[in-house]
């Protein structure tokens, strides 16, 4: 059984899976920007007390799940989605979905993604893909940050359903139950809302260390790192920075690029020029944690390791969480006219 599904590769995963799916439902306006703004996919956090792969909890991007979640919400399509305990029942109401035509979006972990390079498999559970078919024992997968389609065993897709750890996704699948037609009143009150939540996340959360505050809060700790670590471990807890920013999703500057893209394509439907000039400031916000990366490598590598370098990492963290504040802020005072 195989779906007649068309396959658009994306920059990230959940956010291509949303277009994918909701494309296939209908939705023919929906692009990967305007699910990632929608979805209010920005964002910052740096957990302290967490460690991921031996080095910092850092994400760039919201909670898995939510861009989904959050546009098909303001776009009032409702959303299936299962967990399961048992393997056999995952395989079953998967099966049934695709015997009913039905695209189905899962969580996966990446470690064991046979199709994916060795160096890009780490113990990361929270990658999604959609599975359109079954020909035998393989699955049809479309994983929207491959050129193409590929597939998995079943034994395959069911490891990586049940994988272990932080964020196991339990089998978890999901797709838009149904749609309706919109007008573009809808889509406009979508992205309206979907920035107003991306200022109150990045500019209103208390504590020190989400949103623009939790920039500032790496670049404080990344000036201690070298007294504090040595030369070598600082070395490393950078690595896992640029490896959270540029490696999981798009990262960071990645991140930035599409919100950017996000806002010039709202204006096509919210006629206010200043949309096109705050996404300015994403693309040089994108551009700053690009070089960020490029200067923790540096460092990483051993080619640059005074405390100077330090210091420079962390005036660009600096420099990206002062721009992206003032960006937010320009976006909270925007006038909508409905």
């Amino acid at each position: 059984m195989k779906i007649n599904f068309n396959h658009i590769q994306t920059a990230h995963c959940e956010n291509g899976v949303t277009v994918n799916l909701l494309q296939h439902a209908g939705v023919s306006q929906i692009t990967e920007p305007l699910a990632f703004g929608i979805g209010s996919g920005l964002f910052y956090i740096h957990i302290p007390f967490l460690k991921v792969n031996n080095g910092p909890a850092i994400s760039f991007r919201t909670m898995p799940g939510l861009i989904f979640k959050r546009t098909c919400k303001a776009l009032q399509i409702p959303v299936v989605r299962q967990k399961f305990r048992s393997k056999e029942e995952a395989q079953k109401v998967l099966d049934n979905c695709l015997k009913n035509g039905q695209p189905t979006g899962c969580q996966v972990g990446v470690y064991y993604l046979t199709y994916f390079p060795k160096e890009y498999r780490f113990h990361f559970n929270a990658h999604n893909i959609i599975v359109f078919g079954k020909e035998e024992d393989n699955y049809l997968i479309s994983d929207p940050v491959m050129e193409d389609f590929t597939t998995l065993s079943s034994y395959e897709l069911e490891r990586v359903r049940f994988a272990k750890g932080m964020l196991a996704p339990k089998g978890q699948l999901y797709y838009p139950k149904a749609t309706k037609s919109f007008d573009e009143k809808l889509l406009q009150s979508a992205i309206q809302s979907g920035i107003k939540r991306n200022v109150r996340d990045m500019l209103h959360i208390p504590g020190n260390v989400a949103g623009v505050s939790g920039i500032n809060y790496t670049a404080n700790k990344i000036r201690k790192l070298r007294d504090k670590l040595g030369v070598k471990q600082a070395g490393l807890y950078l690595a896992q920075l640029v490896r959270m920013q540029e490696e999981i999703g798009t990262g960071g500057g990645g991140f930035r690029f599409i919100y950017a893209a996000f806002l010039q394509q709202a204006h096509q439907f919210v006629a206010n020029d200043n949309l096109l000039k705050i996404s300015e400031q994403f693309t040089q916000s994108g551009d700053l944690w690009r070089s960020a990366a490029v200067q923790a490598s540096g460092i990483y590598k051993g080619r640059i390791t005074a405390q100077s370098d330090f210091n420079e990492m962390a005036n660009y963290l600096d420099e990206i969480a002062l721009l992206e504040k003032d960006a937010f802020k320009n976006l909270s005072k925007m006038k909508w006219n409905n």
